[in-house]
């Protein structure tokens, strides 16, 4: 069998939609953690131009982006597909995978900014969270359908992280009054038995990220 290695960092929502792809693909493969602030000579080997996780290393060749390692997994490994067959239902799922990465700056400054910038970051969201809801959603168990796909990967960072975010910064905006369908949607995606297994720890999670946000506030007043 040839050598299946992830380099990851266990805080990192990128880090996990491979993990949760190999997992539910059943494909056996080795983990190495990062320590990003003291990058390793393995990663800057074989992701020379990001210098950032994740990197899928197979038979000594390097994949690197999440959304790319995950179309690879889905094109080495068919089993347990992630992406469904029929053409146009295909495309719509790589529409919201994508959709996801779209509004990652929006997450982004929702967690690290303050004031009016943090506010506007906010609403983008909460509209963000309202498209996937009534347009790719609807009255469906996963974005995927009866199966969790590939477009749940991206947005699984709201059935994880994403708890840890809001009292953090202070703010709710995924609640379940505003969202029931996607709060069910997150409770099923981490219910999933290959999901539930391979969950961050939320008590590490907060220690992490509220550090992670007074280092990005420091360096805002200095």
């Amino acid at each position: 069998m040839e050598q299946l290695t992830v380099l990851g960092s266990w805080p990192s929502p990128y880090a996990y939609r491979v993990l949760w792809a190999l997992e539910l693909k059943g494909v056996e493969y080795e983990y190495v953690e990062e320590d990003l602030l003291n990058k390793s000579d393995m990663l800057l080997k074989y992701n020379p131009i990001h210098k950032k996780i994740p990197v899928l290393i197979r038979a000594g060749k390097p994949i690197v982006e999440s959304p790319v390692i995950i179309e690879y997994i889905e094109e080495t490994w068919p089993q347990n597909p992630l992406l469904p067959q029929d053409p146009y239902e295909k495309a719509m799922a790589r529409f919201w995978t994508k959709f996801c990465d779209d509004k990652g700056l929006a997450f982004t400054l929702f967690f690290i900014g303050v004031g009016e910038e943090q506010q506007k970051a906010a609403k983008e969201v909460m509209e963000a969270l309202k498209t996937i809801e009534e347009k790719a959603l609807r009255d469906k168990k996963f974005l995927g359908g009866d199966e969790i796909g590939m477009a749940d990967l991206a947005w699984g960072v709201l059935a994880t992280s994403w708890g840890v975010i809001e009292p953090i910064v202070g703010m709710t905006i995924f609640d379940a009054e505003s969202f029931p369908r996607l709060h069910r949607w997150a409770q099923n995606f981490r219910e999933h038995p290959v999901i539930s297994k391979n969950l961050p720890d939320l008590e590490k999670l907060l220690v992490n990220y509220t550090r992670k946000r007074e280092m990005y506030l420091g360096a805002k007043i200095a």
